[in-house]
């Protein structure tokens, strides 16, 4: 069984975030920049929210504002699902997919150790699924 920390060991340790009062506007330069759906909202080394391409899309683009007036802190979701290195990735897969969520802050204790995406679960849950077949086939094989 695959866990957060196996995922979180196969990437970046570097966590991106933006603060409360920045612009939505830079907030999505820099998710162009670093070529990622989503943004932890950080006060210092406390999470307040996570901003991504789908709030820009719901709540500033079809209601019409401006990205460049409206700071990240008016439509950041504030309700945030996390988990923890040792939560498996099944349980990360029941959440996303019942929550209708694509990312997760992931906390150990009160500090902020990285963030998954649907696509590190999908990917964690096919290379597992790879290898239990690859075992059944030298199983069966008898090798």
């Amino acid at each position: 069984m695959a866990f957060v920390s196996n995922i979180l060991s196969t990437k970046s340790a570097v966590i991106y975030s933006i603060t409360p009062d920045q612009t939505v506007y830079r907030g999505l330069e820099m998710m162009v920049e670093k070529n990622i759906g989503a943004l932890l909202v950080m006060e210092g080394d406390t999470l307040q929210g996570i901003f991504s391409e789908r709030e820009y899309a719901r709540n500033v683009m079809l209601k019409g504002k401006s990205s460049r007036e409206t700071n990240i802190s008016d439509i950041m979701i504030t309700d945030i699902i996390i988990v923890t290195p040792e939560t498996s990735v099944d349980d990360c897969m029941r959440l996303m997919s019942s929550k209708f969520i694509r990312h997760l802050p992931v906390l150990k204790g009160e500090k902020v150790v990285g963030i998954i995406s649907i696509g590190d679960v999908v990917k964690s849950v096919i290379e597992d699924q790879k290898f239990i077949i690859e075992n059944m086939e030298h199983y069966i094989a008898g090798t």
